[in-house]
């Protein structure tokens, strides 16, 4: 609330004058001001104030590369201060945005629910276009900005609502689940939302014998697996997970028989049963950082190993490299701009918002 509290008002006079902000429409630009931008040279100041932050990612960052990313990594973390705003990075994002700039890591769903609860007037999504969305369906009067509006989601750009509605009238009476990587205006459409953690449970809690479950055909073939609920499957796929191949995994463990793998149920089945374990980000973060395992291959966006590992160093990772191009769009520079120009700001529909929220809240409700 910089500008705010710069102009001399506190307490309840700020929330106040927030609510009437708020409900005159203003975007964060016109809330909050712009910024001059700041001094990004490579300093020993700068050297120093970032040292303890450069020792989170040494094992997975080249020296050399540092005095590149220190200065903005030194200017965001002041601006956040300044703009009372807070920084959420998914799993996949790159390791200098992960471990030196983010207040909250985790997966979509627990970064929306970490904005719903947070204090901060502003939430910059280091991640994609509809993880920006469930975090303003949650938290609808904060203003969330996306560092780069083209960072999109092969999985929420295969289904619109429109698609829903069809769906519906092609099978009246199915009840609907969509995983949350989907847009707003799908999320307004089902009757719950589901990740890859909880999908089988909330499958089954409908308490139906068919189920359409959109978009992710192969995490829907998983959970298929998983329970005598018949599932209808919209044909959508993750551009990263889609790519690995059970063949290819099987090579990783011939060379390797100690290995462990661990994939990700948006990858094919067969991948999946190859696998030593399947889960979510989190659930797979949480295999590495319990079991330990002395080498291992994460099936999944080779960020996140990265991340991984910087945290525990007495794991070998085996990096089969598949990079979401669109997660890849969130930079140090573009996060850098976000907070100074407020740009990029998501902007949903009030009427279309509340009922997106419907379908989250029943799948938190329910969690």
């Amino acid at each position: 609330m910089g500008a705010l509290v710069e102009n001399g008002l506190t307490g309840s006079a700020i929330s106040n004058l927030a609510h009437q902000v708020d409900a005159a429409g203003l975007s964060a630009a016109e809330r909050f001001g712009l910024l001059p931008m700041p001094n990004l040279a490579w300093t020993p100041e700068i050297e120093r104030e970032t040292a303890h932050l450069y020792e989170k990612v040494k094992r997975v960052m080249p020296s050399v590369e540092w005095p590149v990313h220190a200065p903005y990594i030194k200017a965001i973390n002041d601006l956040k201060r300044v703009r009372n705003a807070v920084i959420l990075a998914h799993n996949y994002q790159t390791p200098e945005i992960f471990h030196c700039v983010a207040d909250y890591v985790g997966d979509s769903l627990q970064l929306a629910r970490l904005a719903e609860k947070t204090g901060a007037q502003i939430i910059v999504q280091g991640g994609v276009h509809f993880m920006a969305e469930t975090s303003k369906i949650l938290s609808p009067d904060k203003h969330v900005l996306i560092p780069d509006s083209r960072a999109g989601c092969s999985l929420a750009e295969s289904i619109t609502g429109a698609d829903v509605r069809a769906l519906r009238a092609k099978y009246p009476g199915v009840p609907v689940v969509a995983y949350v990587n989907t847009s707003a205006d799908v999320k307004a459409e089902v009757d719950i939302c589901c990740t890859s953690s909880n999908a089988v449970k909330v499958v089954e809690s409908l308490g139906a014998d068919r189920v359409i479950f959109v978009p992710d055909r192969f995490l829907a073939a998983n959970v298929a697996r998983q329970t005598k609920v018949k599932i209808i499957a919209w044909h959508g796929a993750c551009e990263v997970h889609e790519r690995f191949t059970a063949q290819e995994l099987l090579q990783y463990r011939a060379d390797d028989p100690g290995l462990k793998i661990i994939a990700h149920p948006e990858c094919p089945p067969e991948v999946v049963d190859v696998a030593d374990f399947a889960g979510s980000t989190a659930a797979m973060i949480d295999y590495v950082k319990t079991r330990r395992p002395a080498r291992v291959l994460l099936v999944t966006e080779c960020s996140m190993s990265d991340n991984v590992a910087a945290e525990t160093p007495d794991v070998e990772f085996i990096r089969p490299c598949n990079l979401c191009p669109h997660m890849k769009r969130i930079t140090l520079p573009r996060i850098l701009d976000s907070l100074l120009y407020l740009r990029e700001e998501i902007r949903i529909a009030p009427d279309l918002a509340a009922r997106a929220r419907i379908s989250v809240q029943r799948m938190i409700d329910l969690r």
